[in-house]
């Protein structure tokens, strides 16, 4: 037999060997095995309409967020993070573990919730408790239906709608504990009662293992002025994601005062990409991303990844290997040792390989898909329902199409692969049927056409404003 040393010497050779990981991701098997041991609590932290291009750990030129950031050194940053376009099916993919063409949350839309809500799914709160956890959900959850009392959460706060802050906004004068009914009271800032409402759950249940989801009002629209706001403040969207961040180390303050930090796993996470509106400042390295959310292009759905639990995770790290939302489930209930119910199956795969830094397989494609339209893509290609194929290389910022009759090899193959991957899922064969196909709210379809209609507009002054003068 090897000595140890030898051993952990040779698993750390491995673990930095695989495509993606750094090599300051690899950490010895007995911390592996530490990791293990007990059941961690589990905070799942899911900002709304937050890209990658928003937090300064990503390198947004823009804005400032110095808390998540923060974890990101105390953890691991994933660089390749897809979400679907839209908050609910991206929300649906958290809870379940599967795609929307399995599970009928193709999109927002009305019908999209009446598919999930008579399919049977198990969400991630059911899966936990089984495991001894105690689990609450506080924020936004509209876009799914029911309450989340209805789909396992012992605890709840829920708003109406997104976006909710002060009570002079439609439907903001109220938000429901427990099943009731609770007046937003004049001077109350909506996100500092969910604040209140986590802290006071995880007191209660320092004890014991929680699970607490997290979906907060920030930043999603009405973009309004925050209880920090300057009374000159002419740059709300910038005062928000500053008191999103403010909210997120209050949060960490609180582990530690309890003791708590330790042993506990914090996943903080965008739902979807940047709100349109919002898209053209949302830059990195001075270039906007491609597409923003509500489009199956890369910004609609590349968001910020970041997992830390002190003295498990190496510290600071990063990775570029693909994830996507289905694989949160998978990797939530590994940690809480958690056993996947018999019958269920998952379209997720489990991250705690990558995110312990010892051998894990990386995922070779994600699937991002929104009413009857998707795609599949793997590190470097990209195939659409529409047989549309990118190189993307230049990614997040450019999707450079490659034409069909291409004689490159390495794009052949490329589309070949992801072919049979779309081939074995089968999307049209799912739950796709109901609703229009967009996947989109009739409000929101509107504001898409007046936003492509707005570009549209603009790039022909732009045209006529180059044309040569005669």
């Amino acid at each position: 037999m090897k000595p140890l040393p030898t051993l952990i010497a040779g698993l750390l050779a491995l673990a930095a060997s695989l495509p993606g990981l750094h090599a300051a991701d690899a950490i010895p098997a007995p911390a592996v095995s530490a990791a293990r041991a007990d059941k961690p609590n589990v905070i799942f932290i899911l900002a709304d309409d937050l890209g990658v291009a928003n937090v300064s750990a990503y390198g947004a030129d823009n804005f400032k967020t110095p808390n998540v950031d923060a974890l990101a050194r105390t953890g691991i940053r994933l660089d390749r993070c897809f979400s679907a376009p839209n908050c609910g099916p991206s929300r649906a993919m958290i809870q379940t573990g599967r795609y929307g063409f399995h599970t009928g949350m193709t999109g927002n839309d009305k019908e999209s919730q009446k598919v999930i809500e008579s399919g049977g799914e198990t969400m991630m709160p059911k899966v936990l408790k089984a495991a001894g956890y105690v689990t609450a959900s506080v924020g936004k959850w509209s876009q799914v239906p029911l309450s989340p009392g209805d789909w396992g959460f012992d605890e709840y706060l829920m708003i109406q709608g997104s976006g909710k802050y002060w009570n002079t906004q439609d439907n903001g004068d109220n938000y429901t504990v427990n099943g009731k009914k609770v007046p937003l009271l004049d001077g109350e800032y909506m996100p500092d009662k969910m604040h209140e409402f986590a802290v006071d759950f995880i007191t209660r249940h320092k004890d014991e293992p929680f699970y607490l989801y997290y979906p907060m009002s920030h930043v999603h629209n009405d973009i309004l002025r925050t209880p920090d706001s300057a009374p000159d403040s002419k740059d709300f969207y910038s005062d928000n994601i500053a008191y999103m961040d403010k909210l997120v180390g209050k949060l960490m303050s609180e582990l530690d005062r309890l003791k708590l930090r330790e042993n506990t796993v914090v996943f903080f996470v965008g739902d979807n990409g940047v709100s349109p509106g919002e898209a053209e400042r949302s830059t990195i390295g001075g270039k906007r991303l491609s597409g923003h959310k509500g489009t199956l292009l890369e910004g609609g759905s590349l968001v910020p990844g970041i997992v830390s639990w002190p003295g498990k995770i190496p510290p600071g790290t990063t990775t570029t290997s693909l994830v996507d939302f289905t694989d949160f489930l998978p990797s939530i209930a590994e940690i809480a040792r958690a056993e996947i119910p018999a019958g269920l199956n998952l379209d997720g795969k489990s991250l705690v390989g990558h995110l312990l830094g010892y051998a894990a397989a990386p995922r070779e494609w994600i699937f991002v898909g929104l009413g009857r339209s998707w795609y599949v893509r793997d590190a470097r290609w990209k195939l659409t329902d529409k047989g549309e194929f990118f190189d993307m290389k230049g990614a997040p910022f450019i999707e450079s199409p490659v034409p069909a009759e291409t004689t490159d090899t390495a794009a052949i193959s490329g589309r070949q692969r992801l072919a049979a991957v779309l081939a074995e899922l089968n999307p049209s064969a799912g739950k796709v049927d109901h609703g229009d196909g967009t996947g989109k709210f009739p409000a929101a379809q509107k504001a898409a056409k007046k936003e492509k209609a707005k570009q549209k507009k603009a790039e022909a002054e732009a045209k006529k404003s180059a044309a040569p003068v005669k």
